[in-house]
């Protein structure tokens, strides 16, 4: 039987890089991408040592802990050890979460067993077997994306609604913050982009945006009165129509302007928004001034958390 390295090392370094990159997305850490790079070439290194006299090493449950370990410092860093910890039992929950998936599937779908003289024998094909790396070719990606989406739903339902939270934002020279009310009923996304949008009293911007922009945004009518006005401002190029629909109405229309920083504080979290778009509301979002905006809670979901140690 031949055992083709390179095939068996580029399939082991796809997994790693997959998996350090799940990873990241649960940890939510803003990180360059040849430090995953480093870090998956290092994971895929333990597959040339297999076939060296280095191979007890490799196999020594000691001697995978240490390349996990250096995998992690490699991606990830060290900041402090709770942060390292926590990024190394991430990683740990991650890879067992997706091979569980595989090896499940694999053994619901497996036919490789039978009986002989009243035995029963099972059949394993081992490295060089076709059909089992084409299960495990087509089955890591599908593993790896139905982890992600769950591990995205676990985290939907654990943002904390009704919370009133602290938004700066960024837009070219102008910046402010605003007092925002986290709403799972705030599912508006931008239908160009599909960046998740924030909905914000536009009566409290007075000051900071371009008055010709709000006296658009504040009309009920926006689509008419964009399209009658021909006063031009400095953000011009930051507008999108952002439709969406109210109970008894139909065709409505907001301004949306993109921000070019918007950063999220909880009472336990900083988090850097990584896309949104600011909408314009034209009415007052909360009689009693409790908040000023409307956070989509996607935008908690996908930004990126900020180390304020």
């Amino acid at each position: 039987m031949a055992i083709y390295l390179d095939v068996i090392w580029f399939l082991n370094f796809s997994f790693d890089l997959f998996l350090l990159l799940l990873t990241n997305i649960l940890l939510k850490q803003k990180l360059m991408k040849i430090r995953i790079l480093i870090g998956a070439l290092i994971g895929s290194g333990i597959v040339v040592l297999l076939f060296t006299p280095f191979a007890p090493i490799a196999t020594h449950p000691l001697g995978k802990l240490s390349v996990s370990v250096l995998m992690i410092l490699a991606a990830f860093g060290f900041k402090r050890f709770r942060y390292f910890a926590k990024c190394l039992l991430t990683f740990y929950f991650v890879t067992f979460m997706v091979g569980g998936a595989m090896m499940g599937a694999h053994y619901f779908i497996q036919t490789e067993i039978g009986f002989t003289d009243g035995i029963l024998m099972t059949n394993s094909g081992g490295f060089g077997d076709p059909v089992s790396w084409l299960f495990v070719i087509a089955g890591f990606p599908a593993a790896w994306y139905f982890s992600r989406k769950r591990l995205d739903d676990l985290e939907m339902k654990k943002i904390q609604y009704d919370m009133i939270v602290s938004v700066y934002v960024r837009i070219g020279e102008t910046s402010f913050t605003l007092k925002g009310l986290i709403d799972s009923g705030n599912q508006l996304y931008d239908p160009i982009s599909k960046s998740p949008v924030m909905i914000a009293d536009a009566n409290k911007l007075k000051g900071h945006l371009p008055d010709a922009l709000l006296d658009i945004a504040l009309q009920e009518d926006v689509m008419t009165a964009l399209t009658a006005s021909s006063e031009s401002h400095s953000m011009d190029n930051r507008v999108r129509i952002i439709p969406f629909r109210v109970v008894g109405k139909s065709n409505q229309f907001l301004i949306g302007l993109k921000p070019d920083e918007v950063i999220v504080t909880t009472k336990d979290e900083t988090i850097l928004v990584s896309k949104t778009i600011i909408g314009l509301n034209r009415t007052s979002l909360s009689p009693e001034g409790e908040y000023d905006c409307i956070v989509h809670p996607k935008m908690l979901q996908s930004g990126a958390v900020q180390d304020v140690s």
